[in-house]
């Protein structure tokens, strides 16, 4: 059975009332990049999904600096759909490999996703093999879309937004996201990913509080409350075309990590032949961190030996680097 609310509070060690409802007031690596240093982004190659991907993903977590010991992580996948045909969701081998990655460097772990279209998180999880491929999946995951709330102010032009409560109390939330085109915004990785810790419960499926008040708007406002991230984006097998759902499998054989979302969206893009000074949520979010590729310092992999173009939709054709 999944964990019940008293143990997540237990496993956490904070309730909602330990919650600011004024917002999350969180520092990250990226505020500090904004304030004139460089964001540090890396590119690991992995050629299928077989490989030894525990090794690369501590391979980029060393890369980035980033400490883990005795912190709470949430890794927040992006479980949308499934089709067997394709790829929408992170694959359940880089999910099962961060899990063992962070609880190696000293994590306490969880799992947490609200899926968009789907109410029942489980059902879908089952049919994209999480439940099988992750060990003690159901005891440690949680259901982003029926968990406590909190209320936070401010989202745009409205005065609040309410919250899950294992999202705002972990102490890093990992966006383990899938490297796609998507239809309504251009690209949609590490930051669009975060569309998935509004909860449904609350704000209904497909969750079109979000799309009212606008897609890149709410890419920016959730990263704006969650500063404390860290990245990895699946793009091993990504998504080209007519994304996020209905789009065509796209081998680029890396994962791309770091703990400024909008720098490793930024060099997400430039792999898939994007210009992410083009993608609208890139451009607005640049008081939250780096998307200047002279400001990105590259490690790993460079962007010329991976870059690998991605189909775009006639109307995102103007996105093309």
């Amino acid at each position: 059975m999944m964990a019940s609310t008293s143990s997540r509070r237990e496993f956490w060690g904070l309730g909602a009332a330990g919650m600011a409802t004024t917002g999350c007031n969180r520092v990250g690596q990226a505020d500090l990049a904004v304030k004139g240093g460089k964001s540090v982004v890396a590119v690991v190659k992995a050629a299928s999904y077989s490989d030894d991907l525990v090794s690369r993903i501590l391979e980029g977590i060393r890369e980035c600096g980033l400490d883990v010991k005795g912190k709470n992580v949430l890794l927040k996948p992006n479980l949308v759909e499934f089709d067997r045909n394709t790829a929408i969701n992170t694959d359940v081998a880089v999910v099962a490999a961060a899990w063992d990655a962070f609880r190696s460097l000293g994590a306490h772990v969880q799992i947490g996703e609200g899926p968009g279209h789907r109410r029942d998180a489980l059902g879908i999880a089952e049919e994209a093999g999480y439940r099988s491929g992750l060990s003690q999946f159901e005891s440690n995951f949680v259901d982003l879309n029926r968990d406590d709330v909190t209320r936070v102010a401010k989202f745009a032009h409205h005065k609040e937004i309410y919250l899950p409560n294992s999202a705002l109390s972990a102490d890093l939330v990992v966006s383990l996201a899938k490297m796609k085109t998507h239809h309504w915004a251009g690209a949609t990785l590490s930051m669009k990913n975060f569309f998935g810790l509004v909860p449904g419960s609350v704000y209904g499926w497909p969750k079109n509080f979000l799309h009212m008040t606008q897609i890149p708007t709410s890419i920016i406002e959730l990263n704006r409350i969650f500063r404390k991230t860290f990245a990895i984006v699946d793009g091993i097998v990504g998504m080209e075309g007519n994304g996020p759902i209905q789009g065509t499998p796209k081998k680029a054989g890396v994962l791309v990590m770091g703990s400024d979302n909008v720098a490793v969206d930024a060099t997400c893009c430039r792999i898939m032949g994007i210009n992410p000074m083009k993608v609208e949520y890139i451009v607005g979010a640049q008081h939250l961190g780096i998307a200047d590729e002279s400001r990105i310092e590259q490690r790993g992999e460079t962007i010329p030996s991976v870059q690998t173009n991605f189909e775009l939709i006639k109307e995102f054709a103007h996105l093309r680097v």
